[in-house]
Formats: structure tokens, sequence, C-alpha cells
């Protein structure tokens, strides 16, 4: 099974963002992305790809032990950004930026494999085929700024990939386990 860890920001957070992101579908080219469905916006700590069933309850019970040694902390989402030359447009995260890059490399230690990737705390909204000038959305989205909220669980999630073939059907995320940072108090 395709497999990560994430944080999942809370309902009216998203629906703040969700707001921002549908007056980015009316500017010029926003046919020519595609959005990220609402139910699949996260914040990814690490990914870990294609995890044999066996190897799941090593994997969650790093994780968990990972949660239990982690404090809750702040974040929020606000402004954006792209990356490969606006093949990929995202929300970027404030807030206790510190702690998330220190969850998201123990999450990455918890896998016996590792993606070795510089963190980029990232929400990402929309996609592209082709390199394109994304700035007018990012200037929309620099003025964007979600309240700050508590992190204070982590999620393995699993990645079911679209297999219709249907152009534009959108990736299914569900989580396989929670875990409430800081539980054993």
């Amino acid at each position: 099974m395709r497999l990560f860890a994430a944080l999942l920001p809370p309902a009216d957070v998203l629906a703040q963002l969700g707001t921002a992101v549908d007056e980015l579908h009316g500017l010029p080219g926003a046919d020519g992305l595609r959005w990220t469905a609402r139910p699949g916006w996260h914040l990814t700590l690490a990914f870990y790809g294609e995890v044999d069933e066996d190897a799941v309850p090593e994997l969650s019970a790093a994780l968990e032990r990972t949660a239990r040694r982690t404090e809750p902390f702040g974040l929020a989402v606000r402004g954006g950004g792209q990356f490969g030359d606006g093949r990929a447009l995202w929300a970027a995260v404030a807030g206790d930026v510190t702690a998330l890059r220190h969850l998201a490399e123990r999450c990455e230690e918890a896998a016996a494999t590792r993606e070795h990737r510089r963190y980029r705390a990232h929400l990402t909204v929309a996609r592209g085929r082709e390199a394109m000038d994304v700035r007018p959305y990012l200037d929309r989205l620099d003025d964007f700024a979600s309240r700050e909220w508590t992190a204070d669980e982590l999620v393995l999630v699993r990645s079911n990939l679209p297999r219709s073939g249907v152009p534009g059907e959108q990736p299914r995320y569900e989580a396989v386990a929670r875990w409430a940072l800081a539980a054993a108090g």
C-alpha cells in the first residue's frame, strides 16, 4: 500500500483556504491546472511509497513513538509558493516550522528507507503538466493567512491512486492510523 505521514489541518482552516483557492480558479490559465480536491489537502511529513502490508505494524509503532515524544505546536497556512516553474502551486505554512521540520525528520527516520529530501512545509493546491507563470496566483496567495491552530495529531495516510483513467480523477486518501502528539503525557 502507498503510505505517507501527515498533519491534517482543521476543517475551518481548510474552508478558509478553500475560499482563497476558489478565487484563483478565475485567473487566466486556471483551467490548465489540475486543482487538488479539498478532501486531499494535507501537510505531508514523510512519503513512504509502496509499503508491504507486513511492514505496516513496525512503521506504525515507530510513528506512535514519534508522536509520543513530540509536543503539540502551533501552525497556520499563510502565503504560497511553487515547485518546478509552476508545475506545483502550494499554500505555505507559518508558525512553529522548526517543530514541524523536526517532526518530519523523525517521521522519515521511522521508515527503513528514507526519501532524503530537504523538507519544505506546504499544502499542494494545484499541479500543471507544463511550466507556467504562476505569479498572479502567488500574488493572491501572499495575502492569505488562516487562523493559527495547534497541530496535535500525527496521521498515517494511505493514498489510493486513480485507476479509472478518467481525466481529472483525484487520488483518495484514507487514515490508516492516528496518534495524539505527546500522548504519553
